[in-house]
C-alpha cells in the first residue's frame, strides 16, 4: 500500500478538498478525523466530530482511544486499499497516525497552502470557527446513519444525467459537532501542576514535592504537547530508579487521560534524601 497525506492547520479546508486530492493522486481510501472512507463510504472508525469535547475529538482523530485503532486496522486489512490519503494538522500527526494504524511510512505530503488560496482558507476558517461547521468527505446519504441530528445544510447527494444516477465528484456533507456549541476550552498549567502535586504528594516514599514546571512544545505556533519537570525529596531506603520510573509512567498516563494533552516527557529530579533520626 502507498500512503500520502494532506496537511494543514485546523479549519483551512482539508476535508473540503479531500475527495479532489484523492482523485488527483489515485488514492482509493481516506483517513479523516478518525474514520476510514473508501469509495465514498464510511468503512470503519468513529468520527471525532461525534465527541462532546475538543479534547476527546483530538484523541479520537489520532486513534488513541481504546479499541479505535484496532477496528480501523482490521478494516484496512479487509478492504486492502492501494493508496491511502491521510488528513492531519501537521506532518507529525499524519506520521503518527500511519504508525498507529500500522501503515507504511508517508511517502508524499501535500500542503493545503499549495492547493488553496489564502481567501479560500480564510472562508473555511470562518465556517469552522464562527459557525461550527465541519466537512466530512462523503455523500449526505452515506453520512445520515452515522450523524443523525447533526447534519446542517446537506449538499445534494445525487444528480441526474440521462436516466442514471451518479455521484458527483467532490461531494461532501456538512455536520455541526456537539462540542462546537460549547466555546473555547483552556487548561491552565496550574491544573497540570495540581495533578502532579496530588499524584506525587500522596506517595509514602516522597517526603516533599518541590518546584513543578510545565513546558509547552510548539512548532510554527502549533501545540505539540508538553514536558513536565518536578523536584522531589525522597525518604531514604527505597530503590530510587524503580520508584521514579513508576511515578513517571503514572504521571504521564494521568495527565493524558484527564486533560487530553500529549505528554512527551516527565522529568523528575531527586534533590535529596530525607533520613529519619
Amino acid at each position: 500500500m502507498d500512503v500520502i497525506a494532506l496537511v494543514g492547520p485546523s479549519g483551512t479546508g482539508k476535508s473540503h478538498r479531500a475527495l479532489l486530492v484523492a482523485h488527483q493522486h489515485n488514492a482509493d481510501a481516506i483517513i479523516d478525523d478518525g474514520i476510514l472512507i473508501k469509495d465514498g463510504k464510511i468503512i470503519a472508525g468513529q468520527s471525532a466530530k461525534h465527541e462532546k469535547s475538543r479534547i476527546m475529538a483530538v484523541r479520537r482523530a489520532i486513534f488513541v482511544l481504546p479499541g479505535h485503532a484496532e477496528e480501523v486496522r482490521t478494516a484496512i486489512q479487509e478492504v486492502a486499499p492501494q493508496r491511502m490519503l491521510i488528513l492531519g494538522t501537521s506532518e507529525n500527526m499524519v506520521h503518527r497516525i500511519a504508525r498507529i494504524l500500522d501503515l507504511p511510512p508517508v511517502r508524499h505530503i501535500i500542503r493545503i497552502e499549495d492547493i488553496a488560496s489564502k481567501a479560500e482558507m480564510a472562508k473555511a476558517a470562518f465556517f469552522r470557527l464562527k459557525q461550527g461547521k465541519h466537512i466530512i468527505p462523503v455523500p449526505t446519504i452515506e453520512l445520515k446513519p452515522h450523524f443523525s441530528g447533526y447534519l446542517i445544510d446537506p449538499l445534494q447527494t445525487f444528480f441526474r444525467k440521462s436516466t442514471k444516477r451518479r455521484r458527483r465528484l467532490g461531494e461532501k456533507s456538512i455536520v455541526r459537532p456537539v462540542f462546537s456549541y460549547y466555546g473555547k476550552l483552556v487548561i491552565d498549567d496550574s491544573a497540570v501542576r495540581a495533578i502532579v502535586q496530588r499524584l506525587i504528594g500522596e506517595k509514602d516514599f516522597v517526603s516533599k514535592v518541590g518546584h513543578i514546571r510545565v513546558h509547552h512544545l510548539t512548532d510554527e505556533g502549533e501545540d505539540r504537547g508538553i514536558e513536565v519537570t518536578c523536584e522531589v525529596v525522597l525518604h531514604y531506603g527505597k530503590h530510587i530508579p524503580t520508584l521514579i520510573h513508576q511515578t513517571q509512567r503514572m504521571i504521564k498516563e494521568a495527565i493524558e487521560y484527564m486533560t487530553g494533552m500529549v505528554v512527551h516527557e516527565v522529568n523528575i529530579m531527586v534533590k535529596t534524601l530525607y533520613v529519619n533520626a
